[in-house]
């Protein structure tokens, strides 16, 4: 179901046919969204997505009106209990006196929120889109027209490296952007082929900027925030958890046109992100593997369910018709 953002936040203006296609972009109203630094602290002490955001804009109309609400009306209002509305004001309170702007420009943390031009457009397609998301590198890759996530498992061997050789160099010859999460296995080599192809690389992460997971890809989100793009909707000091990746996942296939997966099991969390990519209509690519292997009994099944296999890029280009 595609998020619709509420008329009394969001207004629709005609603008110049260099813009976008539609000749569109948003601009917020300053009567709501008056004042970044409201959204970044009230963010910043509860992360809350959009589709809440919209809830409790409805509710007390402003930003400016968040400090004058009581625990109790934000309880009801962001159905959670009392003394945790309460403690979020609290915290509102104190964290409104730094301005986080200064903060996150000084870290070089871009905070771009649903509002922004960069704000990639396909997420508000999401049922709880993000409200900001934090970036660190080139946010011009947001709007780039073109990207492909590339996915897959954790244990990826070295058939995944292999079939990475022959995906990826068509791709990046058209300049599209390779999208993945970070992790070990076989995002690790999509981003690795990526750079290694002079392409450009999108790492969306399950946590915020000051914990990056797993420490051995350091070093890579240090190349991949200075030259390509680091991006997550997670304020930096909100460490790693379990749950976070799923919700990751729907932002890796939320940005993406299409979805290639190199390895995977059947149970592996690599499934998550195909579920959210088909629920919005994008194509899966799928590189056949072995039927006794373990890592491709996942991929295959896939395949039986209707996923487009693959063997180099240039099939994914005809079939997205970028040739």
């Amino acid at each position: 179901m595609r998020f619709t953002l509420p008329l009394f936040a969001v207004t629709f203006y005609a603008f110049s046919e260099s813009l976008n296609e539609e000749g569109f972009f948003y601009l917020i109203r300053s009567d709501i969204l008056n004042n970044l630094q409201e959204i970044l602290s009230f963010h910043y002490v509860y992360p809350l997505p959009l589709n809440k955001f919209q809830i409790l804009m409805k509710s007390i109309e402003c930003t400016h009106n968040i400090i004058e609400t009581s625990p109790t009306e934000l309880a009801k209002i962001l159905s959670i209990s009392t003394n945790h509305a309460r403690s979020i004001l609290t915290n509102y309170q104190q964290v409104l006196k730094i301005n986080l702007l200064d903060v996150y420009n000084a870290a070089n943390i871009k905070a771009i929120p649903f509002n922004s031009e960069y704000y990639p457009e396909n997420l508000y397609d999401l049922v709880d889109p993000p409200t900001i998301l934090y970036a660190k590198g080139d946010i011009s890759l947001l709007v780039k027209p073109r990207k492909v996530a590339i996915i897959g498992s954790r244990k990826a061997t070295n058939y995944s490296s292999t079939a990475l050789e022959y995906i990826v160099p068509p791709l990046v010859e058209k300049n599209i952007v390779i999208v993945s999460g970070l992790a070990k296995g076989a995002d690790s080599l999509a981003h690795h082929a990526a750079i290694k192809y002079g392409g450009k690389t999108i790492a969306v992460l399950g946590h915020g900027f000051s914990h990056i997971y797993p420490r051995e890809n350091r070093e890579l989100a240090c190349q991949i925030g200075g030259n390509h793009l680091l991006l997550t909707e997670y304020p930096p000091y909100v460490g790693v958890q379990k749950w976070h990746f799923p919700m990751r996942n729907r932002i890796i296939s939320g940005i993406s046109n299409a979805l290639v997966v190199t390895e995977a099991s059947l149970k592996s969390g690599t499934l998550i992100t195909t579920d959210h990519a088909l629920e919005h209509g994008r194509d899966i690519f799928v590189v056949p593997g072995p039927i006794l292997k373990e890592q491709s009994k996942g991929t295959n099944s896939l395949l039986r369910e209707g996923a487009i296999p693959i063997w180099d890029g240039y099939q994914i280009l005809e079939e997205l018709k970028l040739f």
